[in-house]
């Protein structure tokens, strides 16, 4: 891998993985993934109660709701972002808030330390909604190269023998994911790309949950609510158009720095 191990991204090793002290996320703009500060170092030593939690937070969207449309309009936009993704960030900290294990966990470390038991049901749901939503919103943002080039290009080569071919196997993976779920085009511990895809929020970084685990590249949204107001039951004309407004220049930098 590149700059980042797999080791590193599933929570094994790597400072840039451990909670990033008094950065945001929300409004202000600054990166996701890290948690705000809602107490002052020592406070919990001054008055004996426990410090206030840091949360995870929902980064700005950064464009309009209808800056996709017509490939995705104003209104799936907006309830997508501000109801469904709003609501994984919400459910997360309430559910992080019960397992104090996962506190001040970046979310690519929480994500690396879930399981099957019933106990981390919330955090696979909800943390997995979280990661996702927030790479498929960074993927889509407008403007970008309209093909990957370069490095990048020669590792989608490498793996698929081309682009064409690659995004053919990415749209077969999200037409045949039964249900909701994902398809994904990730890096595996060996370096080389894959294309896979999980059920509901499930994410290729929780190593101890998917078969096949790895750095996710790209993320497309196969749920419903995703294009069901444009597509209605049309899955295969959405994952086209996915990939016809994929943002090659925000895939690249993603697989070349990591998603954090």
């Amino acid at each position: 891998m590149k700059k980042r191990t797999f080791l590193k991204l599933t929570g094994a090793a790597g400072a840039g993985l451990l909670v990033a002290p008094f950065a945001g996320c929300g409004p202000s703009g600054d990166a996701e993934g890290v948690m705000a500060p809602e107490a002052t170092p020592g406070a919990g030593e001054q008055t004996g109660k426990r410090p206030k939690l840091k949360l995870h937070e929902q980064a700005p969207l950064g464009y309009a709701y209808d800056a996709l449309a017509p490939v995705i309009d104003a209104e799936t936009m907006e309830l997508h972002y501000s109801k469904h993704h709003a609501g994984y960030v919400r459910n997360l900290n309430a559910a992080v808030r019960k397992a104090h294990e996962f506190e001040g966990l970046h979310i690519d470390e929480l994500l690396g330390r879930l399981n099957e038991s019933d106990a981390h049901v919330g955090l696979r749901n909800n943390g997995g909604g979280h990661f996702n939503h927030t790479l498929y919103w960074k993927l889509l943002t407008p403007g970008g190269a309209s093909a990957p080039s370069g490095k990048f290009k020669a590792a989608i080569d490498e793996a698929f023998g081309s682009t064409a071919n690659m995004l053919e196997a990415l749209r077969t993976a999200g037409a045949k994911q039964f249900g909701s779920g994902w398809a994904w085009l990730i890096e595996q511990a060996d370096g080389r790309l894959a294309v896979t895809s999980t059920p509901n929020q499930d994410n290729p970084l929780m190593t101890q949950i998917v078969e096949a685990p790895g750095r996710p590249i790209i993320g497309v949204d196969v749920w419903e609510h995703a294009y069901y107001l444009n597509y209605q039951n049309r899955r295969g004309d959405y994952l086209q158009a996915f990939t016809d407004v994929l943002n090659w220049d925000a895939a690249a930098a993603v697989w070349a720095e990591g998603v954090a």
